[in-house]
């Protein structure tokens, strides 16, 4: 086992991080059963306040791995069947299409398999009925796919989830979070509402790659996107959560925070990722992601809110675990140039190079592939010019218009299959080069484009967004 270095690892952390303009970062790297934490920078450009190992910041999608965990506790104790229609929990539960309705599963919602969309940014107040609220006005809002034939990443399905732990709980998801796994870990610099935040450092969100300005607004999501997009949390309890899976359910003082079988099961793979560089992922587990790094095995999650951005990354074999948060900047390659070297030391993972196009890409005809995809909050439109280069428009539409005005990018090919068709989006400002653009079709034959591994189905061979 190579022992870690802090002092080296921490002159190395401040030096990519400089690098990469990233304002601030924390990172918790957990190997030989210790957490050893480092921080670096500052939590705001305006302010100046330094970044320290116990800043907090919004870790985003990371939440869902804890909402999952709950509703692997319920599991664990009886009280719900993965395998159960959400209809038989939660009566109230409906979308536009009553056999879909009837069919989406528990297990469905938390692999992503259950078409649930993901940009239904319903924000129904600051009350304890929040996810109540939004369950109800998600009952008008379109699936993006059918239940159970594609892997697509689905938000919504997360406050789905979220209500479920309320109903059987009793406790708002806030509370039940805090109850049943932030206290009895001791995870002390862990939360979920913005006024518990304000007791401590806390890291503001900044815009732009080369030169981070601190953004607007600290946070844009309402309370109901909690179970999906918002922990509050120190690097340290990032890994200290994911000690508690590495040590099979139990908490520090021995108490037993999750089954082991729930453990195991969450795992498990569910399904394979035709986009396996959005997440680094190869498929899904119940709430994690997978990673298979040539014969390596590990698991996951990643996340992001108003230039916020969070990385988890644990290795079962070598009982180690990172964790990076970070506030802006280019975070992706922070990340990309830190992990590499890390979990390369400590456990032996040769990650992969980034995402991007061939050498000499291959010829492909994207005009069967141009059109306009549509689904909650976004339109894609894909075109061709005279000289055959392929073109995406990604709009923000419905409740995320506010959000951006529309991304353009150029798409070259990277590579063709049966099981799809791949290109790479170049100039698109989130942090990456180049962003993985996949052309399928479903089961019953519709064609869909997943971007950010959210499928789209394809609504019209060729239109303009509002013809």
């Amino acid at each position: 086992m190579t022992s870690f270095d802090a002092g080296r690892w921490q002159a190395r952390f401040d030096e990519l991080r400089t690098a990469h303009h990233v304002p601030g970062a924390a990172l918790a790297v957990l190997t030989g059963g210790t957490v050893h934490e480092l921080a670096s920078g500052v939590l705001h450009r305006g302010t100046g306040v330094t970044a320290t190992t116990d800043s907090l910041f919004l870790a985003g999608s990371l939440a869902k791995v804890y909402t999952a965990t709950l509703v692997m506790q319920l599991v664990g104790s009886g009280e719900l069947d993965l395998d159960a229609p959400v209809l038989s929990v939660l009566p109230e539960f409906a979308t536009p299409d009553p056999d879909a309705t009837r069919a989406i599963t528990i297990r469905q919602l938390l692999s992503h398999t259950g078409g649930m969309t993901c940009d239904f940014t319903y924000d129904s107040g600051r009350g304890d009925d929040c996810l109540a609220t939004y369950v109800q006005a998600l009952r008008n809002v379109p699936l993006d796919c059918p239940p159970g034939t594609a892997l697509s990443y689905g938000s919504s399905g997360y406050v789905v989830l979220g209500r479920i732990v309320e109903v059987l709980t009793g406790l708002t998801w806030d509370q039940a979070l805090k109850e049943r796994l932030f206290e009895p870990l001791g995870l002390r610099h862990s939360m979920t509402l913005p006024e518990e935040a304000l007791r401590f450092r806390t890291a503001m969100g900044h815009l732009n790659e080369r030169d981070p300005e601190p953004a607007p607004v600290w946070d844009v999501m309402p309370r109901s996107a909690g179970p999906y997009g918002r922990v509050i949390v120190s690097a340290g309890d990032v890994v200290r959560f994911a000690k508690m899976h590495l040590d099979g359910g139990l908490a520090p003082d021995g108490a037993r925070v999750l089954p082991a079988d729930a453990v195991a099961a969450m795992r498990r793979r569910q399904a394979d990722s035709l986009d396996k560089w959005t997440f680094w992922a190869d498929g899904w587990g119940l709430g994690w992601t997978l990673h298979d790094w040539n014969g390596v095995f590990g698991f996951g999650h990643d996340g992001s809110a108003v230039s916020q951005h969070s990385y988890l990354r644990v290795i079962p074999h070598a009982g180690v675990a990172v964790a990076l948060l970070a506030n802006g900047g280019a975070v992706s390659r922070l990340y990309a140039d830190l992990f590499r070297e890390l979990l390369d030391e400590l456990a032996g993972v040769r990650m992969p190079p980034p995402f991007a196009p061939p050498p000499s890409p291959p010829e492909v005809d994207l005009a069967p592939l141009a059109g306009t995809y549509r689904r909650e909050g976004v339109a894609i439109t894909i075109s061709q010019d005279a000289d055959g280069a392929g073109h995406m428009r990604y709009e923000f539409v419905d409740g995320m218009r506010h959000l951006s005005p529309p991304l353009e990018a150029d798409l070259v090919p990277v590579s063709r299959a049966a099981a799809g068709t791949v290109f790479a989006a170049s100039g698109i400002p989130f942090g990456e080069e180049f962003w993985p653009v996949i052309f399928a079709t479903l089961p019953g034959g519709t064609p869909y484009v997943l971007v950010s591994m959210r499928a789209s189905p394809k609504i019209a061979p060729r239109s303009a967004l509002g013809q």
